[in-house]
Protein backbone atom coordinates (compact mmCIF):
# COMPACT_ATOMS: atom_id res chain seq x y z
CA UNK A 1 0.00 0.00 0.00
CA UNK A 2 1.32 3.61 -0.80
CA UNK A 3 -0.47 6.35 1.14
CA UNK A 4 -0.66 9.79 -0.63
CA UNK A 5 -1.69 12.93 0.50
CA UNK A 6 -1.80 16.40 -1.08
CA UNK A 7 -1.23 19.86 0.08
CA UNK A 8 -0.58 23.28 -1.40
CA UNK A 9 -3.76 24.18 -2.87
CA UNK A 10 -5.40 27.33 -2.34
CA UNK A 11 -6.63 30.49 -4.07
CA UNK A 12 -5.08 32.85 -6.65
CA UNK A 13 -5.51 35.07 -8.99
CA UNK A 14 -5.33 34.58 -12.91
CA UNK A 15 -1.39 34.85 -14.03
CA UNK A 16 -0.31 33.56 -10.39
CA UNK A 17 1.51 30.56 -8.93
CA UNK A 18 1.28 27.34 -6.92
CA UNK A 19 2.97 24.81 -5.90
CA UNK A 20 1.31 21.10 -5.12
CA UNK A 21 3.05 18.91 -3.09
CA UNK A 22 2.26 15.10 -2.41
CA UNK A 23 3.84 13.38 0.23
CA UNK A 24 4.08 9.70 0.06
CA UNK A 25 3.88 6.80 2.79
CA UNK A 26 4.23 3.08 3.10
CA UNK A 27 6.08 1.16 -0.17
CA UNK A 28 9.09 2.56 -1.67
CA UNK A 29 7.89 5.42 -3.17
CA UNK A 30 11.04 5.52 -5.53
CA UNK A 31 9.36 2.38 -7.50
CA UNK A 32 6.43 3.94 -8.58
CA UNK A 33 5.37 6.50 -11.17
CA UNK A 34 3.40 9.30 -10.18
CA UNK A 35 0.63 11.43 -12.23
CA UNK A 36 -1.29 14.64 -10.63
CA UNK A 37 -4.50 14.71 -12.11
CA UNK A 38 -7.59 17.45 -12.03
CA UNK A 39 -11.52 17.45 -11.65
CA UNK A 40 -14.01 20.06 -12.09
CA UNK A 41 -17.19 20.17 -10.61
CA UNK A 42 -19.55 18.28 -13.19
CA UNK A 43 -16.33 17.16 -15.22
CA UNK A 44 -14.25 13.92 -15.69
CA UNK A 45 -11.08 13.27 -13.85
CA UNK A 46 -8.32 14.17 -16.44
CA UNK A 47 -4.62 13.89 -16.62
CA UNK A 48 -2.56 16.54 -15.91
CA UNK A 49 1.56 15.61 -15.55
CA UNK A 50 3.35 12.27 -14.89
CA UNK A 51 6.83 11.72 -13.91
CA UNK A 52 8.25 8.14 -14.30
CA UNK A 53 9.96 6.21 -11.28
CA UNK A 54 13.11 7.57 -11.96
CA UNK A 55 13.66 11.82 -11.60
CA UNK A 56 13.72 12.32 -15.10
CA UNK A 57 11.42 12.24 -17.96
CA UNK A 58 7.81 13.82 -17.80
CA UNK A 59 4.76 13.84 -19.49
CA UNK A 60 2.51 16.54 -19.61
CA UNK A 61 -1.33 17.46 -20.76
CA UNK A 62 -1.36 20.11 -23.87
CA UNK A 63 -3.43 22.23 -21.81
CA UNK A 64 -1.10 23.08 -19.00
CA UNK A 65 2.18 22.65 -21.11
CA UNK A 66 4.45 25.27 -20.40
CA UNK A 67 2.96 26.33 -17.57
CA UNK A 68 3.28 23.43 -15.14
CA UNK A 69 5.67 21.38 -13.78
CA UNK A 70 5.96 18.01 -12.32
CA UNK A 71 9.38 16.73 -10.02
CA UNK A 72 9.82 14.30 -7.63
CA UNK A 73 12.42 13.49 -4.57
CA UNK A 74 12.63 10.59 -3.69
CA UNK A 75 14.45 10.91 -0.92
CA UNK A 76 11.42 12.87 0.80
CA UNK A 77 9.19 10.70 -0.50
CA UNK A 78 7.67 13.77 -2.38
CA UNK A 79 5.82 14.51 -5.52
CA UNK A 80 5.72 18.69 -6.92
CA UNK A 81 3.46 19.95 -9.11
CA UNK A 82 4.79 23.87 -10.08
CA UNK A 83 2.43 25.75 -11.57
CA UNK A 84 2.40 28.63 -13.28
CA UNK A 85 0.66 31.35 -15.37
CA UNK A 86 -2.66 30.05 -13.81
CA UNK A 87 -6.27 30.16 -15.33
CA UNK A 88 -9.58 30.20 -14.21
CA UNK A 89 -9.99 27.32 -16.06
CA UNK A 90 -6.97 25.76 -14.03
CA UNK A 91 -9.77 25.79 -11.49
CA UNK A 92 -10.27 21.64 -9.68
CA UNK A 93 -9.30 19.28 -6.82
CA UNK A 94 -6.21 18.13 -7.69
CA UNK A 95 -5.02 14.56 -6.85
CA UNK A 96 -1.69 12.79 -7.07
CA UNK A 97 -2.28 8.98 -7.98
CA UNK A 98 0.94 6.47 -8.19
CA UNK A 99 1.17 3.39 -10.12
CA UNK A 100 4.17 1.25 -11.10
CA UNK A 101 4.23 2.12 -15.01
CA UNK A 102 3.48 5.66 -16.02
CA UNK A 103 0.37 6.45 -17.84
CA UNK A 104 -1.99 9.05 -18.69
CA UNK A 105 -5.24 7.25 -17.64
CA UNK A 106 -6.35 8.05 -14.24
CA UNK A 107 -8.73 4.09 -14.30
CA UNK A 108 -5.21 2.41 -14.27
CA UNK A 109 -3.56 4.17 -11.63
CA UNK A 110 -3.95 1.80 -7.91
CA UNK A 111 -3.10 4.47 -5.52
CA UNK A 112 -4.67 8.18 -4.65
CA UNK A 113 -4.56 11.23 -2.81
CA UNK A 114 -7.80 12.66 -1.07
CA UNK A 115 -6.97 16.34 -3.43
CA UNK A 116 -6.40 19.61 -2.98
CA UNK A 117 -8.75 22.22 -4.22
CA UNK A 118 -6.77 25.00 -6.30
CA UNK A 119 -9.36 27.95 -7.03
CA UNK A 120 -7.90 30.60 -9.64
CA UNK A 121 -9.72 33.79 -9.89
CA UNK A 122 -10.27 36.07 -12.98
Amino acid sequence: QVQLVESGGGLVQAGGSLRLSCGASGRTFSNYAVGWFRQAPGQEREFVAAMRRSEGSAVYADSVKGRFTISRDNAKNTVYLQMNSLKPEDTAVYYCAANTVVTTTPSVYDYWGQGTQVTVSS
